[in-house]
Parts: C-alpha cells; sequence; structure tokens
C-alpha cells in the first residue's frame, strides 16, 4: 500500500478528532504562562493536522514522528497550504539535535503508544533537553479508566470508500490494550475492495506514576487537568492533560 492510501485510511479513521480542541488548550496555556516564544515543537505528528494547523496561526512549527510515510503525507499539507513546517523522521525516545522550542506537545495519546516505562522516562528527559528555560511542555494521556472501560469492545464503520472492524483486547501489562483494525479499502482502479491489517498497543499509567517520572527529569507539574477541561480528573475522566515547565533550579 503507498503511503497516500495509508494516509487515507489514517486521516479517514481520524476525521472526528478534535485538533481545534488542542490547538485552543495550547492558545491557552501559553496565555496563562505568558510564554512569548512562538517555537513549537509537535511529537508524534503524524500526518501534520495539527502541526499545519499551528503553522496556520503563525507558529513556526517543527512536527516529528516515527514513520516517514507519515511525514510525506504532512509535507505535502502543509506544502498545499503554502505553510513551512519543519519536518524529522525520530523516535520520540531517543530525541536529539533538534535545538530548543517554547512549547513542545505529545498530543492525542500518542505517549501511550510507548511500550515500556523506560521510553516514557527517556521520552520526558529529552523534552527537557529541547525545551527553553521559561517554556511550557503539554501532553495528554488515556486514563487508566479509559484504558479498562474500553477493553473487550468491538467497533464497525462502513462506507463506499472505506470500511473497518476494529477490535480491542487486554495487552500484555497492567493498563495496556491491543487494538486489532482490519481495513477494507476500495481500489478505485478494479472496484475491489483490499484488506488489510493493523495492531496498535496503547499502555498507560497512574497519574501518580505520571507525575514522579515527571518530577524525576526535573519538571514542575503547573496543572493536571481532564478532557479539554480547566477542571481536576475524576475517577471516570478519559483524557488526562499535563501542563508543565522546566524546574529551572535543576536545568
Amino acid at each position: 500500500m503507498t503511503y497516500e492510501r495509508l494516509a487515507y485510511v489514517y486521516d479517514f479513521l481520524m476525521k472526528d478528532v478534535p485538533y481545534y480542541n488542542w490547538l485552543d488548550f495550547l492558545s491557552a496555556e501559553r496565555k496563562r504562562y505568558s510564554v512569548e516564544g512562538n517555537r513549537v515543537l509537535d511529537l508524534a505528528c503524524g500526518t501534520g493536522e495539527l502541526s499545519v494547523l499551528l503553522a496556520e496561526e503563525g507558529f513556526d512549527v517543527t512536527g516529528v514522528d516515527l514513520s516517514g510515510d507519515m511525514l510525506m503525507v504532512a509535507r505535502e499539507k502543509a506544502e498545499q497550504k503554502r505553510l513551512q513546517v519543519h519536518l524529522f523522521e525520530q523516535d520520540m525516545s531517543l530525541l536529539e539535535g533538534l535545538g530548543t522550542f517554547d512549547i513542545i506537545t505529545i498530543f492525542c495519546d500518542s505517549l501511550n503508544y510507548l511500550q515500556r516505562p523506560e521510553e516514557v522516562q527517556k521520552t520526558f528527559s529529552n523534552v527537557f533537553t529541547h525545551l527553553n528555560e521559561d517554556g511550557l511542555f503539554l501532553f495528554d494521556v488515556h486514563s487508566p479508566y479509559k484504558i479498562n472501560e474500553f477493553i473487550n469492545e468491538t467497533y464497525s464503520f462502513a462506507e463506499d470508500e472505506v470500511s473497518y472492524i476494529w477490535t480491542s483486547f487486554p495487552g500484555e501489562h497492567s493498563l495496556s490494550i491491543e487494538h486489532e483494525l482490519t481495513f477494507f479499502v476500495l481500489d478505485e482502479k478494479t472496484g475491489k475492495y483490499d484488506r488489510f491489517d493493523e495492531l496498535h498497543k496503547q499502555r498507560t499509567y497512574s497519574t501518580d506514576q505520571y507525575s514522579d517520572w515527571l518530577t524525576k527529569a526535573n519538571f514542575i507539574i503547573k496543572s493536571i487537568t481532564a478532557d479539554f477541561s480547566n477542571q481536576a480528573p475524576t475517577n471516570m475522566s478519559e483524557r488526562l492533560f499535563f501542563t508543565c515547565k522546566k524546574n529551572k533550579a535543576l536545568s
């Protein structure tokens, strides 16, 4: 499958994702903590939906993703809108050599794709290194409640161009989940459907565990909120948002 078709399926799957909500969250936190610079590092940027939105808002955006195919699509989107977005293929747990930024983000529960605690800890350390002294580190993760709530669920969706079956089941670790996705994509040349399968693994941790790792990485946690609100998480919150700054005494 070519990257164009892969990205089409990805964007189809993500078409209802509220990217503007993440943009609003970033803008609000930037204002709240008086961050004057506009250099943003968008980690796990995927096909560049948020990166392009940020560039449209006047930010100087660098996007990083593990998938070169996704980055090619992100570059195409930016070029179509005549926007400049700097794109690099890197693993966020091995991030290096990109300079420093005023705001670093890991949105859309992308951090949950890291499978080992050491990878999360390394990512936090790398973000610290790449963050300006007065900058912000913003990220969100699935809550333990959401991981447990959606285990053993099956969804299906059908349209003329794309159909899929999505099954979720427990992962091998506590608070982990695996998603089996089967896609049927129309080949316009043959009129037949091509099938392909993907397996996605996600893992989360308690708020206390994330907080402990952030503190050990020399971050000060300014707030932990839930579900695109200003409210503290509850036992039924689905998405947890962290706003962090460098501990300047230790940087």
